[in-house]
């Protein structure tokens, strides 16, 4: 780590999860920074929830390390999730309790629960202290989810697709959130999410998860700059050294988007272009790939 990288709050290193002959995480690695906010994206199935149980202990890696604020482990010890703001990709309330009440259960579960941070979050949110959770809209639950991961102050808040179900106005709403609660208190935050327009918006790291493979793992930036789209003549050919993505036919010759370091786009001799997440996304695990 240089003096210009953040300290590392969580990090992964060869993470695997079997069911059976089914391999829904294959030797996955990440890496957290203190203080930044880490898009995991992925499409539905991609192993972005089991690689997240996994980090939370719910399930044991069956291999691999997870290395917790400091602490390296296979499995996430009570005392490490006690550090931990998590919200699931299904909340599960009891219905008859108000946002109150579930408080009070839930805060006697973490010794730095700070009840007067959770009544302000309740009124941020506005969310009515005295209504049952089986009152509350979709949007209302998961802001109640964030207000119960929030109050104990945690040093690293994990989301799983936190926006699953939202309208566009409530998911817009519910980052807003969560980039403000991160940027003001500096807290680590890690969210998955198959939407990449809000990775884009809210990430400063992501990871790339397809067929429970990590495809890229950096800086946003970097993945920018490293992956761009070139269009060559029939005639011409790559040079060695970059990675395709994608290819397809255009009228003269062929469209590539390929991965490549710095110094090889500085030497191409094309024209290229600058991608958005969203296509470098869609190239990277395969999605409208032709097979010439």
């Amino acid at each position: 780590m240089t003096a210009d990288e953040p300290q590392v709050a969580l990090s992964a290193e060869g993470l695997c999860c079997h069911f059976g002959d089914v391999k829904a995480v294959d030797g996955v690695d990440l890496k957290v920074g203190k203080g930044e906010i880490y898009g995991f994206l992925g499409i539905n199935g991609a192993g972005k929830t089991t690689t997240i149980r996994m980090l939370m202990g719910i399930i044991p890696a069956q291999a691999g390390t997870i290395t917790l604020l400091g602490t390296t482990t296979r499995r996430t010890t009570v005392a490490q999730k006690q550090r931990i703001g998590y919200v699931s990709q299904e909340q599960n309330f009891y219905p008859w309790m108000t946002c109150r009440t579930l408080g009070r259960f839930v805060g006697s579960m973490y010794p730095t629960w700070d009840a007067a941070e959770y009544a302000r979050l309740l009124e941020i949110f506005q969310l009515p202290a005295k209504r049952r959770v089986s009152e509350l809209s979709g949007g209302m639950r998961a802001k109640l989810g964030l207000a119960l991961a929030l109050a104990p102050r945690p040093d690293l808040l994990i989301l799983d697709e936190p926006t699953a179900g939202l309208d566009p106005v409530a998911r817009r709403e519910f980052m807003q959130i969560i980039v403000a609660q991160a940027r003001q208190h500096g807290r680590t935050t890690l969210f998955s999410s198959h939407l990449v327009d809000e990775v884009e918006r809210c990430a400063d790291r992501i990871g790339i998860l397809h067929g429970g493979k990590m495809r890229f793992e950096g800086p946003l930036r970097t993945l920018q700059d490293e992956v761009r789209a070139v269009s060559l003549p029939t005639e011409a050919s790559l040079h060695v050294g970059a990675e395709v993505w994608q290819e397809e036919p255009q009228a003269e010759g062929l469209r590539f988007i390929l991965r490549a370091s710095a110094d090889w786009w500085s030497q191409c001799p094309w024209p290229t272009q600058r991608l958005s997440l969203e296509e470098i996304f869609i190239a990277c695990v395969g999605i409208g790939r032709l097979v010439l």
